[in-house]
């Protein structure tokens, strides 16, 4: 069945108008914050769009920084409010303070501005309106969801905050013909275009639970309007926000409250702490009891298969059972992938087609991302909390338990040389603000114990909110992990936490770079010294 609300043309061609009256009213747009990899995704859709767009910030690294040269995105580094040049929008991301000077003089001048989610509800948000939502998943779902709509000849607008490599741009307005089509909104139209338009009255958006703004506390998903909701997981996080474990299940409560009665949720086995109040849930996960169960996952260096069952609706039916192979790694990615394909079928989209799309779906950076395969395996991953990093651990550990590459001859013939070694895991960690508060400390109990070893480098500055416990700092956080880690270290030193993996790594090991930050800069430099060192 396919859970489609009622499409409203009226409503369609309203919102082709009031998008061309946005255009007409805005022409220039500042971003405070830009290298955010969601909000250099919202300025070139809008860039795209036609607007003008400039940007600033602080901490630039690839692979945003790259992004936005590639694409033309005007923006500097630092806060200046005399570059801003007098912008129709400010688009005020997370990262200003309450003494950025560019927010400052924003307030000072009153200038028009909005929040990233409010600017997301204004341009992105259509008539059905799919959100990807969960701790964990959420970027890549609705990443993948995209590609999967479009390979089906969908048009949706979508944003999600990360850097596909498919090859299509983070978010989009869609098909710019189509918004411009409607001038008027009373003109007659061939009643078959609008069988066209109901492939594009769809949105698909990730569903970020952390704050809308500094003036906003409330989760960014609130500003979606959800009719349809893929939720994957809800493990407490973001303890900056949410300092208690109910105060995080709550937000997403509320989210699930907001469905409408003829709107879809499809929702993960992994989910216990939530209550449903509309008629259609879907469940998918492991068990055989969901109505979509993935099974006989197998990973390897090339990838992982799994089987899908699909439960029928009529129990004097068989179940169905689809193959799925994709060259993605992590066996979490079967989790995921079954979520897409559950929702996906159930807006009446055939399996095999589905499928299709799946298997050319090629993920998103910095998601298990190898970056340097030879003697030494390289990987980088945002992975910025324990649940997260130890999810990755698991998959490259079960992967990589001796080095694929080599075969039983090559090796024997290198441990002749150098001596019996068996591949080791190590990883460089850097949580996320929320998971250095002292509230997150009993989440990374047995979090790394997949790794060999356990790095932490020097953490990037994050405010001290002067009401809650001094955060975790890098020697705080080593002896946290290690008390259910007996091999972890801090260096403080990016030099010498380089050199040190140059030095202590062997043929066969595999290094993983978990966290939100950019590393600054060290995955480029080691991966340097690799190569010509070695």
């Amino acid at each position: 069945m396919c859970y489609q609300l009622n499409l409203n043309t009226n409503k369609i061609k309203n919102n082709y108008s009031k998008i061309n009256n946005l255009k007409s009213e805005i022409k220039k747009i500042h971003f405070i914050g830009i290298c955010g990899v969601a909000m250099s995704a919202l300025a070139l859709a809008l860039k795209k769009a036609g607007y003008e767009i400039t940007g600033s910030d602080v901490g630039i690294y690839p692979p945003i920084s790259t992004y936005l040269k590639e694409n033309g995105i005007d923006y500097y580094t630092g806060w200046h409010p005399e570059r801003m040049n007098n912008p129709d929008l400010v688009v005020v991301g997370n990262v200003a303070s309450s003494n950025n000077p560019e927010w400052l003089y924003v307030q000072e001048h009153k200038l028009n501005y909005k929040s990233y989610p409010e600017v997301i509800k204004e341009f992105f948000v259509k008539q059905n309106s799919i959100v990807c939502a969960g701790t964990y998943g959420k970027t890549t779902s609705s990443s993948l969801l995209t590609w999967i709509l479009k390979q089906n000849n969908f048009d949706p607008t979508y944003m999600f905050g990360g850097i596909s490599l498919n090859g299509i741009p983070s978010a989009s307005l869609g098909d710019a013909v189509i918004l411009n089509e409607v001038k008027n909104p009373d003109e007659e139209r061939d009643p078959s275009s609008f069988d066209k338009l109901r492939t594009q009255d769809w949105s698909i958006l990730e569903g970020d639970e952390y704050k809308s703004a500094r003036w906003d506390n409330g989760p960014k998903f609130a500003h979606y309007s959800p009719t349809h909701l893929l939720l994957t997981s809800v493990v407490w996080d973001h303890a900056d926000v949410y300092p208690t474990e109910q105060s995080y299940v709550d937000a997403f409560q509320k989210l699930v409250n907001s469905i409408p009665t003829n709107g879809l949720i499809v929702a993960s086995e992994k989910v216990s702490q939530i209550t449903y109040h509309i008629p259609h849930i879907i469940k998918y996960g492991k068990t055989p009891d969901n109505d979509y169960q993935y099974t006989n996952v197998k990973t390897s260096k090339d990838g992982l298969s799994f089987d899908i069952v699909v439960k029928p609706k009529n129990e004097n039916l068989k179940p169905k059972t689809y193959n799925l192979i994709t060259s993605n790694l992590g066996d979490y990615m079967a989790d995921n992938m079954t979520g897409c394909f559950a929702l996906a079928h159930q807006l009446g989209l055939e399996p095999e087609n589905i499928i299709k799309a799946i298997t050319s779906f090629k993920n998103i950076k910095r998601r298990l991302e190898k970056r340097y395969d030879n003697d030494v395996l390289v990987f980088d991953d945002i992975a910025h909390s324990p649940k997260k990093a130890e999810a990755v651990l698991t998959s490259l550990k079960n992967i990589y338990t001796r080095h694929p590459e080599r075969s039983e001859f090559d090796a024997s013939q290198t441990n002749e040389v150098e001596g019996s070694h068996s591949p080791r895991l190590l990883v460089v960690f850097e949580p996320n603000g929320g998971n250095r508060q002292v509230e997150s400390i009993p989440g990374y109990n047995n979090a790394f114990v997949s790794a060999d070893e356990v790095i932490i480098p020097r953490l990037t500055a994050i405010k001290q909110d002067p009401n809650k416990p001094e955060v975790m700092d890098g020697q705080k956080l080593a002896e946290v992990i290690g008390k259910t880690h007996n091999n972890t270290k801090y260096i403080d030193d990016d030099n010498e936490l380089i050199n040190y993996l140059i030095k202590n790594t062997n043929i066969g090991d595999v290094i993983v770079f978990c966290g939100s930050h950019g590393f600054r800069g060290m995955i480029d430099q080691l991966i340097s010294s690799f190569r010509t060192r070695r």
